[in-house]
């Protein structure tokens, strides 16, 4: 889960009498909520490049959805113990990358998860812990292992019968990413694509601030515990806090260890800042599964990627060069 800009972020901006402007929309694309800001002259080119922004997105949305059956991930799904599937040099690339970020995190993150038996219920139905047995062969099919790239051909194979990738996990990281890239190329000097909590944002607030992130704190959400400068970068939270099942005084999240079926545990907001929301977006999911000892220590084995996490008992952990303005 991403979370909204009401539970993860404060977005702080000011809209001023410079000649420039910030211009905001906000609209449900890939089934989440999206904010768009674009620093613009006026509200016609403003609105302009907002329009673009929502077109590359939706181009995304096409591209990497397993809902629509007529979209390249749905083939290679369909295709699965089959044959390999012919894919465009850009879902290739993406999933190659997916693969990478699966061997930085040891596997915590899978776009194979999609692969996944749902059998643990976060919408208040579960009385107990599901059969371990059960839990067990819930990721009989998970594996990034069985994902076969050929480069030459541009193909993408899985191995096993029923097996599924999906990159709900990544997918809108990777939009918000693209959709800035586009908006840089046509010369929007500043702005910010919110995608649910994946949040990409480049250049300054009109009159030359840094936009600036309010993170709230999820125990108190009426309390915000640091204030941050974004300039140029990716902010991504994940939480746990609206979707957990609590069972022998365990609290486990929503989020699923792809490599055990088990949900993890300890953790209940990770925040991560990274150059990209594409990585921001892999590394806060996968964090959950690793803990926070594991999860910090590779944050600072990576250049340019910063994390704040909070534990189930309310304690804020980060990474080495974080130092929070209160």
């Amino acid at each position: 889960m991403k979370t909204s800009l009401f539970l993860g972020f404060l977005l702080l901006t000011s809209i001023t009498a410079h000649s420039q402007q910030a211009w905001q929309r906000t609209l449900k694309l890939m089934g989440s909520r999206f904010d768009i800001t674009v620093v613009a002259e006026d509200s016609i080119e403003g609105n302009a490049y907002i329009d673009m922004a929502v077109n590359e997105i939706e181009r995304i949305e096409k591209l990497i959805s397993s809902w629509d059956p007529t979209s390249q991930t749905s083939e290679v799904n369909r295709n699965a113990g089959i044959k390999p599937v012919k894919v465009g040099r850009e879902l290739f690339n993406l999933i190659e990358r997916a693969q990478g970020l699966s061997r930085l995190t040891d596997g915590a993150f899978d776009i194979s998860y999609a692969s996944m038996d749902k059998i643990w219920k976060f919408d208040g139905s579960m009385t107990s812990m599901p059969d371990e047995k059960a839990i067990e062969s819930s990721v009989d099919k998970v594996g990034y292992g069985n994902i076969v790239l050929d480069k030459e051909n541009s193909s993408v194979f899985l191995k096993l019968s029923g097996m599924k990738i999906g990159f709900g996990a990544i997918g809108k990281g990777y939009a918000a990413d693209k959709a800035k890239e586009l908006l840089i190329a046509k010369g929007v000097e500043a702005g910010i694509i919110n995608a649910s909590g994946d949040m990409s944002v480049w250049g300054s607030q009109p009159g030359g601030m840094d936009w600036k992130v309010a993170l709230v704190n999820p125990l108190n959400k009426n309390k915000v515990f640091a204030l941050l400068p974004v300039k140029n970068g990716a902010v991504v939270t994940s939480g746990d806090y609206e979707k957990y099942v609590t069972f022998n005084g365990v609290r486990y999240a929503h989020i699923i260890d792809p490599r055990t079926g088990y949900p993890a545990t300890g953790i209940i907001s990770a925040t991560v800042f990274a150059p990209k929301a594409e990585l921001a977006d892999a590394l806060a999911t996968s964090i959950f599964v690793m803990g926070i000892k594991t999860g910090v220590d590779r944050v600072n084995q990576l250049p340019g990627v910063e994390c704040i996490l909070i534990d189930d008992k309310g304690s804020i952990h980060t990474s080495e060069n974080v130092e929070l303005e209160k």
